[in-house]
C-alpha cells in the first residue's frame, strides 16, 4: 500500500503526465509538464524506483557536484503536486519521467495506485509525434479517449487506432480498464525540423489543456519563444530552395484540408480563449489566481536562456523523399501518427525520441531534481 505522508487532501485533482522518449517528439510533451511544474512551483512527493523500470545502458544516470560532493541522479519518473487557486481552486498531480524500458504493466499499476490514493478524478496524458505538418501553420492537437461517454461529453475523438503503441497508449488503456477517466492530447511536430526543443508545439499542448480543464495557465516566455522558433526556422528554410518548396507543398495540403474548419465554431473557440486571457491576470484560474506551494528548487531546468532553433533537415535526409512521403527512422523509434490522432490529416509515423537516430538519448538530465 502506498502511504503519502506530507501530501494534503487534494481538491478536485487531475493527473497530468508526460514521458520522454517515443511519444515525445521535439520534447514537446515533457516540456509542457515541466513548464506547469516550474510556473506553479510543484513539490515532488514521490519517485518510482528506477531499478524496477529502467535500463541504465539506455537511460544512463548522471553524476554531479553539490558543494564538492559527488552525487548521482537516477533516471526515473517523479510525481509532484501544484495547487491552482481562485474561487474554485483545484490541484494538479504532475507525472514527469522517461518511458520505462521494462515492466510496463507494473509501471502503470503503480501510477494508478497513486491516482487512487490521491482521489484523482481524471488522467490527462500528453504526447507528441512527427507528421507532415508545416511549421508555419498552427500546431494540430487532437484530444482522444477510449471512453465513448467521455468522448461525447468533452468533445473528444474516440480512438480507433490499431498497431504498435508507447507508454502513453498503455497508460490510457490501463486507466480505462481501471475505471479512471483518461484523455490523451497529441501535438503534431513537423518531421523535417524534429530536433528539440519545439516551444510552438509545447504552447499548443498547454492551450489545449487549458480548454480541457478550464484553467488559466501562465505561459511565461513560451509565446515569445514560439515566435522566435518559427522565425528561425523560416530563415533557415528560406536558405534551401528544396526545403522551402516542400514547406509550401505542406502548406497547400494543410490549407486545403482545413477549409471546412474555418468555421464559426473554430473562430468562436479562439475568441473565447482570447477573452479568458484578457479578463484574467497572469497565473489565474478562470475565477482567481494561482497559489504557490512547495520548494522552488524542485524539478528546475538546468538550461538557461533560449535555444536557437535547429536547422530543418532536407526532405530527402530528414525523413522523407518528397511532399507527402512518410518520415523514416530506425526500428522501434516511430510512434504511429494515428495513435489517438485520427483528426490530424496527412500525418505519418513520428519519432518521439531525440530526432537524430544516432543512438540512445541520455534523458535523465531532464528528469533530475536540480
Amino acid at each position: 500500500m502506498i502511504e503519502l505522508e506530507g501530501v494534503p487532501e487534494l481538491i478536485d485533482p487531475v493527473m497530468v503526465a508526460a514521458f520522454e522518449g517515443w511519444n515525445d517528439a521535439g520534447d514537446a510533451a515533457s516540456t509542457a509538464v515541466a513548464h506547469l511544474d516550474r510556473e506553479w512551483k510543484g513539490e515532488v512527493f514521490a519517485a518510482l524506483d528506477a531499478e524496477d523500470y529502467y535500463d541504465f545502458q539506455v537511460n544512463r544516470p548522471t553524476i554531479w557536484l553539490d558543494g564538492g560532493v559527488r552525487k548521482i541522479t537516477w533516471p526515473t519518473t517523479r510525481l509532484s503536486v501544484v495547487r491552482v487557486g481562485g474561487e474554485k481552486p483545484r490541484d494538479l498531480v504532475l507525472v514527469r519521467g522517461i518511458e520505462p524500458s521494462m515492466r510496463w504493466r507494473s509501471f502503470c499499476n503503480e501510477i494508478l495506485a497513486f491516482a487512487h490514493e490521491l482521489g484523482v478524478e481524471m488522467v490527462v496524458v500528453l504526447g507528441a509525434l512527427l507528421g507532415d505538418t508545416p511549421h508555419t501553420r498552427p500546431v494540430p492537437v487532437s484530444g482522444v479517449t477510449s471512453d465513448p461517454d467521455l468522448a461525447r461529453t468533452m468533445d473528444l475523438e474516440e480512438t480507433r487506432y490499431e498497431g504498435p503503441t508507447g507508454i502513453v497508449g498503455i497508460l490510457q488503456e490501463a486507466c480505462t480498464h481501471a475505471g479512471v477517466p483518461a484523455v490523451s492530447l497529441w501535438a503534431a511536430v513537423p518531421h523535417y525540423v524534429s530536433q528539440p526543443p519545439n516551444p510552438k508545439a509545447t504552447l499548443a499542448l498547454l492551450n489545449r489543456l487549458e480548454d480541457l480543464l478550464g484553467l488559466r495557465i501562465p505561459l511565461g516566455e513560451l509565446p515569445e519563444d514560439a515566435r522566435a522558433w518559427q522565425l528561425g526556422v523560416d530563415q533557415l528554410a528560406a536558405e534551401d530552395s528544396e526545403v522551402a518548396e516542400y514547406v509550401q507543398t505542406l502548406e497547400e495540403a494543410r490549407d486545403t484540408a482545413e477549409l471546412p474548419e474555418a468555421s464559426g465554431e473554430a473562430i468562436a473557440r479562439e475568441f473565447e480563449r482570447y477573452l479568458r486571457r484578457r479578463d484574467t491576470g497572469p497565473g489565474q484560474a478562470l475565477g482567481g489566481h494561482a497559489t504557490e506551494s512547495g520548494d522552488a528548487s524542485y524539478l528546475r531546468d538546468t538550461s538557461s536562456g533560449r535555444t536557437r532553433p535547429p536547422k530543418p533537415l532536407r526532405p530527402e535526409t530528414g525523413g522523407g523523399t518528397g511532399p507527402g512521403s512518410p518520415p523514416t527512422g530506425g526500428p522501434g523509434r516511430q510512434p504511429p501518427a494515428d495513435e489517438g490522432n485520427e483528426r490530424i490529416e496527412g500525418t505519418e509515423n513520428g519519432d518521439g525520441g531525440d530526432g537524430d537516430g544516432d543512438g540512445p538519448r541520455d534523458s535523465s538530465e531532464d528528469s533530475s531534481e536540480d
